[in-house]
């Protein structure tokens, strides 16, 4: 947490191999951290001041980046694929990708197309969710 008064940053989480992937929830009351390296993602309860408590596994599988769409689900890339779950962890589908995917995001005018980078290339998904805000 930034403390402006001190101008003091002070790691919230400490005990993930090699943290990568975040997003939050747009009601503000849950993180998600994707631990790229220990190949586990976590959800936490975000407090009224800004740490973190509550650290649970959400999803066997690290990931790069992720996203979230107006219904909760959570893209994230691994593999050959971006994996959807729903917000209480269960595997919803699978999205193959032709390269290792490695960010995720909703953008468009209706925040309908879910776009993916990947090594070499950039790809766009059609979708009938809405991402959330804007990422």
């Amino acid at each position: 947490m930034y403390d402006p008064a001190t101008k003091k940053l002070t790691r919230i989480i400490d005990d993930l191999t090699q943290p990568n992937g975040i997003i939050g929830t747009p009601d503000g009351k849950t993180l998600y951290v994707a631990d790229i390296r220990g190949r586990k993602t976590f959800a936490y309860d975000i407090n009224a001041d800004g740490s973190v408590t509550n650290k649970r596994l959400f999803a066997e599988s690290g990931s790069d980046g992720l996203t979230i769409d107006s219904a909760g689900n959570i893209y994230m890339t691994a593999g050959r694929a971006v994996e959807v779950y729903d917000s209480t962890g269960k595997h919803l589908e699978s999205i193959p990708v032709p390269e290792n995917p490695s960010n995720v995001c909703f953008g468009g005018k209706d925040r309908k197309t879910l776009f993916i980078t990947a090594r070499t290339g950039f790809y766009a998904v059609k979708t009938q969710v809405t991402g959330v805000g804007y990422q």
